[in-house]
């Protein structure tokens, strides 16, 4: 499945899914803020992967931007839930972080900024009404520059590669067979959304 418009452009919602706009097995959330530099890294890191590997149709990769609460749309329904993140976790710019189930609430009850936050009312919001996502994986790195501007930061975009075959492994583990695209599609990391 390529990744999935959350901005509703080109959406076809199954009216009987109320409150789920994109369901789907697994779902990749790429997550940040893309006009301050690495913040934007999950963003740019679920671009991606779309561009380098073909996906079964059971999974959905999702620019989830700095929705917050409004991802409860397209997560709701997945069983396994796989976050990319620019994560200030206090470490040297660079640091990569991997989270599982119970140690991402840990993690985020720093609340260390609107998407973490955004993230972490979404897993609660769906904990609390009995739709709790059973896997869940956050991945990241710490950004090294988050000044205006819409490219990752040199350092950050070298980290693309390493994260993205980091996903390729939770989704191996997982069960999900992923294949590389015969062909890449380039990508210009200095866009941002329309």
């Amino acid at each position: 499945m390529s990744m999935a418009d959350v901005f509703g452009n080109d959406s076809a919602v199954d009216p009987r899914m109320d409150d789920v706009l994109h369901p789907a097995d697994v779902t990749i959330l790429g997550v940040g803020n893309v006009i301050l530099r690495d913040e934007g890294f999950g963003v740019r890191a679920a671009e991606y992967l779309d561009a380098h590997y073909d996906f079964p149709e059971s999974v959905q990769v999702v620019d989830g931007g700095t929705l917050g609460i409004e991802l409860t749309q397209y997560v709701t329904g997945t069983k396994k839930l796989l976050v990319i993140d620019s994560i200030n976790g206090g470490q040297e710019p660079g640091t990569r972080f991997h989270f599982h189930n119970d140690d991402i609430m840990t993690h985020f009850q720093d609340k260390l900024s609107a998407h973490e936050v955004g993230i972490q009312d979404v897993l609660a919001l769906l904990t609390v009404t009995g739709r709790k996502i059973p896997e869940v994986v956050v991945l990241g790195a710490q950004p090294y520059d988050l000044e205006a501007g819409v490219e990752l930061s040199p350092e950050m975009k070298a980290l693309l590669p390493l994260v993205a075959q980091e996903a390729i492994d939770v989704l191996k583990e997982w069960g999900i067979e992923v294949k590389e695209k015969a062909e890449e599609r380039s990508l210009d990391y200095g866009v941002v959304a329309e």
